[in-house]
């Protein structure tokens, strides 16, 4: 509809414009020109209001009224600076300052992240340390596996925010005694804690309970999630070595990895394979939704929006609907990556999860489009971050086939990402559109001793937000890699962004993680003994 209305008005226009009738003949068959003409700023605005921003930009370069229409209106201004900062509009928020005044924030805090000043930051102490830590929805979490500890730490919270500060000593963290834990996932946005677990070895199990106070989740479809093992298996040949857990909204989805003994002749081998299994878990405490991969080279997933996952594996990018979790997920495409992708991991934060605490969904004006974020993928020897927007993942028609065509890289790549490469570990955080990743000093070091940071915006505004700050990067940037038959191929990217450098150099030894989110970037440094940890909380 907001199409045929632009086109209506552009080709209104046009017509008043080019027509070589006399002026009698025009006044009786151009109506559309005295129609709009006629019409009042305010109305030519309210139907204005309508279009995309794409629609609003095209009807204002066809008409110079429509032109000072859109110059005079900050709600079409609006619209077209959410849509240029892949934003969406919340509905029903209790925020009720004027649009202009929303639209001056929205601009200043997207010029704000150009700006950055690395070395004006609030410092948390942190009393212990443990391998298994992130931050999201302005908390910092902190799991030790083998010692059985967790604890959940507001940082520096606003005044308006729902915050929980809890601290979970051996034993205390699963409702079943006995057990042994493999995975802990605390979401305060829902007020609820998931824990993979197992007893005596037998199969695994989800225990689920609120946060604050570890009782039965209210909107919780049981205490307990049932686990079923991989299909066509038995399941008491099933060994779990690893799981992880990840939570978007009403999904609680769990990534394993298992050996399966095999009878082969007069004896047993056993192979390794991964297994997903996902549950609407205020809905039911089982599932049929397992999707099970062999493959000898990692495996990772992430929640795209509210129904579609992507999982990775075997140097394919799998697009998988689970809008029905009483069945299998079913396939909607497969993207094939130009590189190999070894030892996996997908980075898709929790804030830019279908859901926020009530605090802040009720007063924040804006959220991130699920279809326009960024995903982040990296690989192992070599590391390479592979920065990909997901508008490639929901532009996909619906499958003929049970078992669609795979997608080649030079159809959907080249201009939806980004690949850096790295010759060491590599540190990287991504937030809606934007990236922090940490690059040495001297990259031609072989082993760096320092770091500087790199914020980069891929959103279509950034270049007019930057206003004069930061480098835009435009031009393709190319990857040499040779193939597994000798072969010398090159792989080109060219999703644009524009970056800032910081000014301030940070140990390679002492950063150990990094996190950004809406407000602020999140820098953990540790001593060499580990003995003294701290968050430095830079805001924006």
């Amino acid at each position: 509809m907001g199409a045929q209305i632009a086109s209506i008005i552009s080709h209104s226009y046009q017509m008043v414009e080019t027509t070589n009738c006399p002026s009698h003949l025009v006044k009786g068959v151009v109506q559309p020109k005295a129609g709009f003409q006629t019409l009042a700023e305010e109305l030519n605005c309210y139907i204005m209001s309508f279009l995309s921003c794409r629609d609003i930009l095209r009807c204002a370069s066809v008409s110079k009224a429509l032109r000072q229409t859109y110059i005079s209106s900050s709600e079409l201004q609006y619209i077209v600076e959410l849509e240029g900062q892949h934003l969406l509009p919340v509905p029903d928020t209790q925020n009720r300052s004027p649009i202009s005044k929303r639209l001056k924030f929205l601009r200043d805090k997207a010029h704000a992240w150009f700006n950055i000043d690395f070395h004006s930051f609030e410092t948390v102490t942190v009393n212990s340390y443990s391998e298994q830590k992130y931050v999201a929805d302005g908390h910092l979490y902190l799991w030790d596996q083998e010692e059985d500890l967790a604890t959940i730490i507001p940082i520096f919270p606003k005044a308006s925010q729902q915050t929980i500060q809890r601290n979970w000593s051996p034993g205390t963290l699963c409702s079943v005694s006995n057990s042994a834990n493999l995975d802990v996932f605390l979401d305060p946005a829902q007020n609820l804690k998931a824990v993979v677990y197992r007893v005596d070895h037998e199969t695994l199990s989800i225990d689920l309970g609120t946060l604050d106070c570890d009782s039965d989740h209210p909107q919780a479809a049981g205490r307990t999630l049932y686990l079923s093992g991989p299909p066509g298996y038995d399941d008491n040949r099933v060994q779990t070595t690893s799981a992880k857990l990840r939570v978007c909204g009403r999904h609680i989805a769990l990534q394993r990895s298992v050996e399966v003994a095999v009878d082969y002749g007069a004896g047993t081998y056993y192979e390794n394979m991964w297994q997903l299994q996902i549950w609407d878990w205020q809905r039911s405490t089982t599932s049929n939704s397992v999707l099970g991969v062999t493959t000898l080279h990692g495996f990772g997933f992430c929640f795209l929006g509210s129904n579609r996952i992507l999982v990775v594996a075997d140097n394919n990018l799998k697009l998988y609907s689970i809008e029905d979790i009483s069945q299998t997920p079913r396939l909607l495409a497969c993207f094939v990556s130009p590189l190999p992708l070894s030892y996996i991991q997908c980075f898709l934060p929790m804030d830019d999860g279908d859901h926020s605490s009530l605090s802040h969904v009720q007063k924040t004006t804006y959220t991130s489009d699920a279809k326009r974020r960024l995903v982040c993928l990296i690989s192992s020897f070599p590391t390479r971050v592979f920065i990909i927007s997901t508008r490639v993942f929901f532009n996909v028609d619906e499958p003929a086939v049970a078992t669609p065509k795979p997608i080649p890289w030079n159809h959907w790549g080249p201009s939806n990402a980004r690949i850096f490469e790295h010759h060491y570990s590599c540190k990287v955080h991504v937030c809606g559109n934007r990236v922090l990743q940490a690059f040495p000093v001297d990259s031609s070091a072989s082993s760096p001793n320092e770091y500087v940071l790199h914020m980069m915006d891929f959103s279509p505004l950034a270049t007019t937000n930057r206003r004069g700050l930061g480098r835009v990067v435009k031009e393709a940037s190319t990857i040499n890699y040779t193939g597994k038959f000798a072969e010398s191929l090159t792989i080109s990217t060219s999703l644009p962004y524009v970056e800032v450098v910081s000014d301030r150099k940070f140990s390679f030894d002492k950063l150990k993680a990094m996190w950004i989110d809406k407000d602020r970037i999140y820098l953990l440094n540790t001593n060499w003994t580990r003995t003294l940890t701290t968050l430095e909380v830079i805001s924006v």
